[in-house]
Formats: C-alpha cells, structure tokens, sequence
C-alpha cells in the first residue's frame, strides 16, 4: 500500500500544484491514497466548499486541517457531513467536523486518518493531543491497521515527541503547519514512519507562501501590511510512505517536493 501524504495547500499556487502534480504521482509512482492538508487553501486562510470538492475531484482522498479550520463558516456544513474530511480530534467535542476518517479504496482496505494540534504557539484551546490520540484509536476499528496522523503544530518537540508516542500504534505520524519541510524522515523502530514537518504546497519564491516583499516590508517598518498569496516557484511537497495493510507497519518513506507545471 503506498499512501501520498502532502503539505499544507496554499492559496491558488497549491491548489493548481494539486491539480497538475496529484494525477501524475498516482500514476506513475501508484499511489493508493492521497493524503493532503488543505486548512490554508483559501487564499492562504481556510478552505470553501468549492475547493474542498476540487481537490477531491484532483485525487485528495481525505483532507486534514488545523488551526484554520473555522475560518471560513460556509465549510461548516462540509464538516459536518462529508466522511473525507476532519477537523482536529483535541478540538471541543462540540466543534463541527469529525474526528476521524475511515477512507475506503477500490482495494478493500480502509484507511483511518485524522489530525491533531499542538498547544505551543498555537493561539488556540485545545485539549491534550495525546489523550485525545488514545481516545480516537480506541475508536478506530480493529480491522483497520492502517492509520495515519497529521500533527498540525508550531514546535518540532511537541511533533517529535507525538511521533515517539504512537510509535507502533499507527502507520504514519507527519507535522504540518510550519510550511518548511523537514530533512528527519524515518520509520521508527516499532514501523510508524515519521517526518516533523512535510513542508508546503504552494509558492515557494515567499516567505512561508505570502508575498515576500509585503513580509519584509512589515517586519522591517512594524507596521501591518496584508499579507497576499505569492505565485512564484510552486511546488507540492510531502512524504511517500509505503505500509503494510496486514499489520499497518511502515516499510518506506520517501520525502518528496515537486515543481509545478506554470499556468499557461
């Protein structure tokens, strides 16, 4: 089983990336199931309704998000209603969206995904990922093996740590959210294969995907500048995890970053 997990999608850049370099990947490397994080799809903050269909449409088999996740309300529905998409699992139990996913692929076998938040630096209240980790396992039914997590947090300890922690309990722990890809990739010694962070899907000519110049310019002055989506040098960015479906082990990650084909 080989499973393509991508990183966070970035304004119009990552979904076209998406769009160009998803079809390709299946085919050539026979991916089984595509994994991406989506929460900064919409202009750089949230995703809609529209998008959310388009990157199923592109290959994405399950969407994860993170700290964004609310920003636009008119998902809330699609939260609410769509098995191939979670929100994350420490969030309130009330919060819209479900904790987990159960993709199923032409194969037969199902695989469980679903997202957690770190607590440092995160601006956002939320409970205990490693408790919420253990509750939504127990969930997760016993026949699937194969189950994947996004860790969608601002510090390497608290991704590393959860990595550590799952180790043997699930196939793939990958961070997200800092949109710089991480050179750590490995399979753990009980075969959950880990990476901090998978790095981002989008335009890479910025600083973390927003125009670099406005950046500069706000961080050199003090003052607020709007932060807009770039568009040069885009590129999908993830992980290739090859995993047994009988036991749900890891046996190879490959770290990816592809270019995108420019739009004509």
């Amino acid at each position: 089983m080989r499973i393509l997990l991508i990183g966070d999608v970035v304004g119009r850049p990552g979904k076209h990336a998406c769009s160009q370099v998803i079809p390709r990947l299946r085919k050539e490397r026979n991916i089984d199931c595509v994994v991406a994080n989506a929460e900064n799809a919409a202009a750089g903050s949230g995703m809609t309704p529209q998008m959310f269909n388009k990157l199923r449409h592109q290959g994405v088999d399950c969407c994860t998000m993170g700290d964004h996740i609310y920003r636009r309300r008119e998902l809330i529905p699609v939260l609410e209603s769509s098995d191939r998409i979670v929100k994350p699992a420490n969030l309130p139990r009330e919060a819209a969206g479900r904790e987990f996913a159960l993709v199923g692929l032409p194969s037969g076998v199902r695989i469980a995904v679903f997202s957690l938040l770190g607590r440092t630096g995160m601006n956002v209240r939320t409970d205990c990922p490693f408790h919420a980790a253990d509750r939504v396992l127990a969930q997760i039914p016993r026949e699937v093996k194969l189950i994947v997590v996004d860790m969608h947090a601002e510090t390497t300890s608290e991704k590393i740590a959860l990595g550590w922690y799952l180790n043997g309990r699930v196939t793939a722990v990958v961070g997200t959210h800092t949109h710089v890809q991480t050179a750590d990739e490995r399979i753990l010694p009980a075969g959950t294969a880990y990476i901090t962070d998978l790095g981002m899907t989008g335009p890479y000519d910025s600083v973390l995907g927003r125009n670099k110049d406005r950046v500069i310019k706000s961080l050199y002055t003090g003052m607020p500048h709007p932060y807009d989506v770039a568009t040069g040098d885009v590129r999908l960015a993830g992980v290739i995890v090859d995993a047994d479906p009988a036991t749900g082990r890891a046996t190879a990650i490959e770290r990816i970053c592809v270019a995108d084909e420019p739009e004509s």
